[in-house]
């Protein structure tokens, strides 16, 4: 246990939170703020192509449900052979239904650090473990833009991390046409669209919960990434949907 504790100090704790002082201590107003989301925002671009892969897993997976259902209702009392005929339908489409959760599993130990870091206020005590070539600062502002102390608990800031979770999972949502045709192709309402919809409405109400019992600083690093997951969605969909557009226009010319 002892072994896993310095590996996770060495190379997750300790250069996190070295890299949040240095920010804080480079950026113009040495606002502790400013110095989360620059950190959130590189670690994100640094895991940029798992993030990619996630949504084009995501896509995929959506476009196969109508396959997923028919296999579902084929075998609906062999689970065996369910599974098999799953396993098979992802091999042929190329899709790792697990590939999606990739970019959550990343951010969770981020989290954990920040737990670290905030849940106790930060103090002096934890310069000791700052690198040589790290400045030891006289003092952390740990103000966010002279408007909310990281430290305490924000509820503006968790109803903000609320709104942002109810966008990005409005973004991932099928077209309502999409739903529609599904709708009339079935004959019947679709469960799974249904469960999505309401977790659309239930899971920023439990974000927002989680962010106004804990202190800003959460609060700051969830809507950064947040933001950052809504712009990549929509850049990688923008793309995706022009390079469409052009393989079209190539093959009707």
């Amino acid at each position: 246990m002892e072994f896993f504790i310095t590996i996770y100090h060495t190379f997750l704790f300790n250069p996190i939170f070295n890299g949040l002082i240095i920010l804080a201590e480079t950026i113009p107003g040495k606002d502790f703020g400013v110095a989360i989301i620059v950190l959130t925002i590189g670690i994100r671009f640094a895991s940029y192509p798992l993030g990619a892969k996630a949504i084009k897993a995501q896509k995929k997976f959506a476009d196969l449900q109508p396959k997923i259902k028919e296999i579902k209702d084929k075998f609906k009392d062999k689970k065996e052979e369910q599974t098999r005929a799953m396993l098979a339908l992802y091999k042929e489409a190329k899709i790792n239904p697990f590939s999606s959760f990739a970019p959550f599993l990343i951010q969770i130990p981020i989290f954990i650090v920040l737990y670290q870091i905030f849940s106790h206020g930060l103090d002096t005590e934890q310069f000791s473990i700052l690198y040589s070539f790290v400045e030891t600062p006289e003092h952390i502002n740990t103000s966010f833009f002279g408007i909310i102390d990281l430290d305490d608990r924000s509820l503006p800031l968790a109803l903000g991390v609320g709104v942002l979770q109810f966008l990005q999972l409005r973004q991932m949502q099928p077209s309502a046409k999409k739903k529609k045709e599904k709708k009339q192709k079935d004959g019947k309402p679709d469960i799974s669209s249904m469960m999505q919809t309401q977790m659309m409405y239930i899971l920023p109400v439990v974000m927002a919960g989680v962010a106004a019992t804990l202190p800003a600083a959460f609060g700051v690093y969830i809507a950064t990434t947040t933001v950052f997951s809504i712009w990549q969605h929509w850049f990688i969909s923008k793309r995706d949907k022009s390079e469409e557009e052009q393989s079209g226009a190539v093959q009707t010319a």
